[in-house]
């Protein structure tokens, strides 16, 4: 018999191949497994045929390996067949291991097909083998080709379902796994090899394709597709990877969405919409279980006081501090949420009312301790009001507004306490509702006015201008202080287009007076917190300014301290503008707030107006006179003119004058009124208290 030699550079290059083709494998098992539909189906047809054409080249080569001068010859049928055999059992391995579990019970039979599809192949590539004498075989390499194909295709059916999904950090495992099934593959092919005997001397057909053009060939064209394979496998693996990578960012995006959407960003406890679901939860369990809850409405007293003071970083902060003090006598089944500003609201379950009586208690005693927010000593109260279910109310609306009447109750009674909810109580709610709807009608229905009080000059009386105040003549309840209805407009953000037609009013009746003849009067107007802090305040100046052919320095823009010192970087900027436009910043209520002299100084004002309540109580001598003195001071310091307001006496009148007030303004000196009723003797008023 002749011995078998093999060319050691085609041994080389069919284990090569056979790694490359484990190699595809897994690299198709991946993609295949990931994908769904159409993508899949090509994924495992193209990865089969590669796959197929990678297994039976090494084989193929294996056999052109033999030592090249037996000048051995093979049939393209079989050949052919061999080929279709290995791709078929390809396709199979990678259906196979495409599946979400791969059991036991599926894996051995299997292993077993795909194992006989190998031999299948192995032998009839041998058989393609073109002699004139048969081979000889001994069956036992054969029987051990064959378990060798059997064990090889359950650890390459077993590695490549296991390492599938494997990322690029282990790669080296996926790439020892690939050798491992190389070499098992190359195993089987060189045993089978060994079962086949050739006689000596054996001639040689001389029919067929050429073995050493057939390794070129095969090896170059396998070793193209198996590359071209792998290339597109690794491109798409990454480009599904950085996908699913946008996909997962995505995801977390829309889950902080979701939770932006339901919790309030600051405290992270549940938002008005959240609370609402848990309300209506609420109360489908208790009429569901025939339970009862309390539904407490919650509102710190004096927390306004501490944002103006300290500005909303020092409010923030303090909500913070208040919503990890509310938690602390909370236990059980129980709903804790802010649905704005300084409004909380808790649900909690109870047996009786005295529960919630003593919950309630508790959170006020919570919240009475003072707050060390650095570097700031701070105290607020808390405010309750309580309604039951389903005593105080039939659904979450009811409940609402009850619990929300019952809190205000606890406002006007004193606050730092709780009540419950009586009928009662509607009434007052029910009247600021009304308030509030009339409110939305007023500049519609043309209610809203304007009255004018008179500046005058402290030395001589002369009118120098009005201050635009403003008025709502309501249909039914008469003609309405702005303390009952500003709170309300602010509340709800109606004082914004508000505060712009009071803007326009008072230019068009200043364009009024100039036609009249009086071309030295100016106009003062307030401007509301919220008001300031529009984008658009500017626009809408100058473009009323314009309409009404109203130069600007008549204008006057009234601040309140507070409002000024709330961000004083942006209120700088704001009143610079305005300034260099022409128009003109004047500083109100000030010594009510806490003023940074740094920032006073950078303030573009023309005025400061000494608040009315310095100006009540003074006498020649006492605590409001020295700092009136000091606001008098100052104003000359920083070139600024001084405006008391609130005059209403000689005494008064007279003091004000003797420190140096440029300006005064009160009822000595005329009340407001409407602009109708100026007339030549309401002029002539204020000059006759200098006469």
């Amino acid at each position: 018999m002749q011995a078998s030699h093999y060319d050691p550079i085609l041994v080389a290059i069919s284990f090569v191949i056979a790694i490359l083709a484990a190699w595809t494998a897994l690299s198709m098992a991946g993609r295949v497994s990931t994908s769904r539909g159409k993508a899949a189906w090509i994924w495992l047809s193209g990865g089969g045929v590669a796959m197929g054409i990678g297994v039976w080249a090494m084989h193929f080569i294996g056999m052109l390996a033999m030592d090249s001068a037996m000048r051995i010859h093979y049939s393209p049928g079989l050949t052919t067949l061999s080929m279709a055999i290995a791709i078929a059992s390809s396709l199979f391995a990678l259906w196979l291991v495409s599946v979400d579990h791969l059991r036991l019970r599926r894996l051995l039979p299997g292993a077993l097909v795909m194992g006989i599809g190998v031999v299948a192949m192995h032998y009839t590539g041998m058989a393609a083998m073109e002699v004139t004498s048969p081979i000889v075989w001994d069956y036992r390499w054969v029987s051990l080709s064959v378990v060798i194909a059997l064990l090889a295709s359950f650890a390459a059916l077993w590695l490549t379902f296991r390492l599938r999904h494997e990322a690029a950090l282990v790669a080296l495992m996926r790439f020892g796994a690939a050798v491992l099934m190389g070499i098992a593959i190359a195993g089987m092919h060189y045993t089978g090899m060994m079962a086949a005997q050739f006689p000596a001397q054996m001639p040689m057909s001389h029919d067929g394709m050429d073995g050493n053009w057939l390794a070129v060939l095969v090896s170059v064209v396998t070793l193209f597709i198996l590359g071209i394979t792998l290339l597109i496998s690794m491109l798409d693996a990454r480009l599904q990877a950085r996908t699913s990578l946008l996909a997962s960012s995505l995801a977390e995006a829309n889950k902080e969405l979701a939770q932006l959407a339901l919790q309030d960003t600051l405290t992270r406890l549940p938002n008005r919409v959240l609370f609402e679901d848990r309300l209506n939860q609420a109360i489908s369990k208790a009429d569901r279980e025939g339970s009862s809850f309390a539904l407490m409405f919650m509102d710190l007293d004096g927390f306004k006081a501490v944002n103006d003071a300290f500005g909303h970083d020092v409010g923030d902060k303090l909500l913070v501090a208040v919503t990890e003090r509310l938690q602390q006598p909370l236990s059980g089944q129980f709903t804790l949420a802010r649905i704005g500003g300084d409004e909380f609201v808790l649900l909690a379950e109870i047996t009786a009312p005295d529960d919630a009586a003593r919950l309630a208690s508790a959170l006020v005693y919570v919240i009475d301790s003072p707050f060390i927010i650095a570097p700031c000593e701070l105290v607020v109260t808390l405010s309750i009001g309580i309604a039951l279910y389903p005593h105080d109310g039939q659904n979450d609306r009811e409940l609402m507004f009850n619990a929300d009447a019952a809190m205000y109750h606890t406002k006007h009674t004193g606050r730092n306490g709780y009540h419950f909810f009586q009928p009662s109580m509607n009434t007052f709610a029910q009247q600021q509702l009304q308030l509030m709807n009339d409110l939305w009608l007023a500049a519609e229905r043309q209610e809203l006015r304007l009255h004018y009080q008179p500046k005058c000059l402290a030395t001589t009386g002369s009118i120098t201008g009005f201050e635009a105040l403003l008025r709502w003549e309501h249909p039914t309840k008469g003609l309405l202080a702005p303390d009952v209805f500003l709170p309300l407009a602010e509340k709800t953000g109606i004082i914004i287009p508000m505060g712009n037609w009071v803007i326009n009013e008072a230019c068009r009746q200043l364009s009024e007076w100039r036609a009249q003849g009086q071309l030295n009067w100016s106009i003062a107007v307030n401007l509301s917190a919220l008001q300031f802090e529009q984008t658009t305040l500017i626009d809408t100046v100058m473009s009323c300014l314009a309409h009404h052919r109203i130069p600007p320095e008549l204008l006057i823009l009234e601040v309140t301290e507070t409002t000024a010192m709330h961000n004083p970087e942006q209120s700088v900027e704001v009143l610079t503008r305005l300034t260099e436009l022409g128009v003109k910043a004047s500083i109100d209520d000030f010594g009510t707030g806490y003023s940074s002299l740094l920032y006073l100084k950078r303030l573009p004002a023309c005025e400061l107006k000494i608040d009315r309540a310095f100006v009540k109580e003074l006498r020649g001598e006492g605590e409001d006179a020295t700092i009136v003195s000091a606001i008098v001071a100052l104003a000359r310091t920083l070139n600024l003119r001084v405006v008391a307001e609130g005059v209403e006496t000689q005494e008064q009148r007279d003091f004000l004058t003797q420190l140096g007030c440029n300006t005064l303004q009160g009822y000595l000196l005329g009340k407001p009124v409407a602009a109708e009723t100026i007339t030549t003797s309401n002029l002539k008023q204020a000059e006759g208290v200098f006469s």
